[in-house]
């Protein structure tokens, strides 16, 4: 019965003394993914709601958030599954998926990122033709693209898994990550080559253009007055930081999956939590506070709630 249950379902071996702070694991990483969503559907649902916030850019904050929350909800509900369970399995085919919705919406995250730099960057240095560049059509475009194009791709790594033999049922992880490959019997050269292509459509060309996108605005913004400086870095500091603080998660994932590290499973714990934690939460945070529209009109919802409960207690 072991052995079947081995050759069907992978072992997850990245908790740390769970049987005996596992209610403190479910009741912290609960209220983590509330939090979560709570922050990113609010600021969402105001862009939906709000006439004024129907613009490009808001438009991809929101998708970009709404990549946040399903970000989460891939890896959140099998934690709660495993912190009250007796034993963190996963099914292989189960797993393989996991992964692939994983890697899909991060390059999703690097593409939406994109757009945003590029909207940033025809609203600065060409506010003429904005209107004629950024059409419903282009926007429609842009979202549909940064979604389709990486699962396309991770697809086809996840299928070139499923075909593989696995000799080891044990994943050093709390989620199913490119951890998997460390299952394989064999590592084909196929995986690393199409990894390698996936890493560069959907990561560092997106990231390298970002980088460009915003060099080009900073010089335009030195070469105008000031207003208009303070303007540009008031609209893009947000994305930049979102930028940076996603490009570090990543950078952890691929060097924590593909290197030999000395680091102890509590210091992996811990590190692959603060992933999980830090970009959706910090996402909303930034744009909330930052971006000077929606940041008002979160004011004065706050302002609504606590009237509306001071009059009720009166």
């Amino acid at each position: 019965m072991d052995l079947k249950l081995n050759a069907t379902y992978i072992t997850l071996d990245g908790y740390v003394q769970l049987h005996k702070y596992r209610y403190l694991y479910f009741v912290i990483m609960f209220a983590v993914y509330i939090l979560i969503l709570c922050c990113n559907l609010t600021i969402v649902s105001l862009i939906v709601f709000k006439k004024s916030l129907h613009e490009p850019m808001y438009i991809f904050i929101a998708a970009l958030l709404m990549n946040s929350v399903m970000f989460s909800t891939v890896v959140y509900p099998k934690l709660f599954i495993d912190f009250l369970s007796e034993r963190q399995i996963i099914s292989y085919k189960a797993c393989l998926f996991q992964s692939f919705m994983f890697y899909s919406l991060g390059g999703s995250e690097f593409l939406l990122l994109s757009a945003m730099a590029y909207d940033r960057y025809v609203s600065i240095c060409k506010p003429l033709q904005y209107p004629t560049i950024m059409r419903n059509t282009t926007i429609s475009i842009f979202l549909v693209l940064a979604w389709i194009l990486p699962s396309s791709q991770v697809a086809v790594a996840a299928v070139l898994l499923a075909s593989d033999t696995i000799c080891s049922f044990k994943l050093k992880g709390i989620f199913c990550n490119n951890a998997i490959l460390e299952l394989l019997c064999v590592r084909k050269i196929a995986h690393i080559i199409h990894d390698i292509v996936i890493l560069f459509i959907v990561a560092l060309f997106p990231f390298f253009f970002i980088l460009f996108t915003y060099t080009r605005i900073l010089i335009i913004s030195f070469q105008r007055n000031r207003a208009f400086r303070t303007k540009a870095a008031q609209t893009c500091l947000p994305h930049l930081l979102v930028l940076v603080s996603f490009s570090c998660s990543g950078t952890y994932d691929v060097f924590i999956s593909n290197i030999d590290t000395d680091f102890s499973k509590t210091e992996y714990l811990v590190m692959t939590l603060q992933m999980l934690i830090y970009t959706p939460l910090f996402n909303p945070i930034i744009y909330g506070l930052k971006m000077k529209k929606i940041s008002n009109y979160i004011k004065k919802l706050f302002c609504r709630i606590a009237i509306k409960h001071i009059s009720t207690v009166n």
